[in-house]
């Protein structure tokens, strides 16, 4: 069951019913993609797809935050040492 996103903020076709429960099924940890999936622990749903921030080079400390071509992502930081 799809929800209302006038009430919640989310992007058009977004929000699922889960549980009873509106939810954004791309930034939802315990909904992840589709009702029910939750990411691990050390991971971030990030565009409906569990990530860990923490070392993933498109997703450094946060969705969406690349860094700079030649560097690494470490602990969720850009070039950290």
């Amino acid at each position: 069951m799809i929800c209302s996103n006038a009430n919640n903020g989310s992007p058009p076709g977004t929000s699922q019913c889960c549980m009873k429960k509106c939810v954004n099924i791309l930034e939802d940890k315990n909904n992840c993609g589709v009702c029910g999936h939750k990411c691990k622990y050390s991971e971030t749903c990030c565009q409906g797809r569990c990530i860990n921030p923490s070392y993933n080079p498109r997703h450094c400390g946060s969705c969406n935050n690349r860094y700079s071509k030649g560097a690494y992502c470490s602990f969720g930081l850009c070039n950290y040492s």
